[in-house]
């Protein structure tokens, strides 16, 4: 397994995966090193703005810089070879130049399944869910596993909705028996009339 070396341009960090408004190619990029380096690889980073001795004492890289300027970076050293410039590697990438084996995908059909069972749920589309049921019926999914799915699917689908409600109420106070039967426009026969708003929120 070869020795990586990372030369980013100026960072705020030593990964530059800190603020409000964080590039993603650096947090997919941070992401990947963690788990390279826990499938053994050796990896080193260095950051223009923190290590620049680093740059200025590495041949190749100062030819790159004096060159490029710092749209050359970064620039991805494998033992001493350049092998990549201006942009970060996927992790695919990492896995073929440090000959990591990648674990097998888990991603099955039985997987899948379960997946559209959740989304059947979380879009409240009962065609969909009867259709993934019995597909997953037939690939040996347990009624046990897609509960599970079921029951995640609808904690991640209430919870926004019991933050808004939590929300309304801090601005209203609680609702009362009266005008939660009369604001139940969905289980009440008498006709609603929807008066747009002066304004949008959106």
């Amino acid at each position: 397994m070869g020795k990586l070396q990372v030369f980013d341009p100026a960072l705020c960090c030593s990964t530059g995966v800190c603020g409000t408004e964080v590039d993603q190619a650096l947090v997919s990029f941070s992401a990947d090193v963690d788990w390279a380096k826990q499938n053994g690889a050796q990896i080193e980073r260095f950051n223009l703005a923190q290590q620049p001795m680093a740059f200025a004492e590495n041949a190749q890289v100062k030819d790159l810089l004096e060159r490029s300027g710092q749209e050359g970076l970064p620039l991805i050293l494998l033992d001493g070879e350049i092998v990549l410039t201006g942009r970060y590697p996927t992790r695919d990438e990492l896995a073929e130049w440090l000959d990591i084996v990648a674990a097998p995908s888990l991603f099955t059909a039985q997987v899948a399944e379960l997946v559209a069972i959740g989304a059947a749920i979380a879009c409240n589309c009962e065609p969909c869910f009867k259709y993934h049921y019995d597909q997953a019926r037939k690939l040996g999914v347990s009624n046990l596993d897609m509960r599970y799915a079921v029951d995640l699917a609808q904690k991640v689908k209430d919870t926004p909705a019991r933050v808004m409600l939590d929300n309304a109420q801090r601005y209203l106070g609680p609702a009362t028996s009266d005008t939660v039967a009369e604001a139940g426009s969905c289980c009440v026969t008498a006709p609603v009339t929807f008066v747009k708003p002066a304004s949008k929120c959106c």
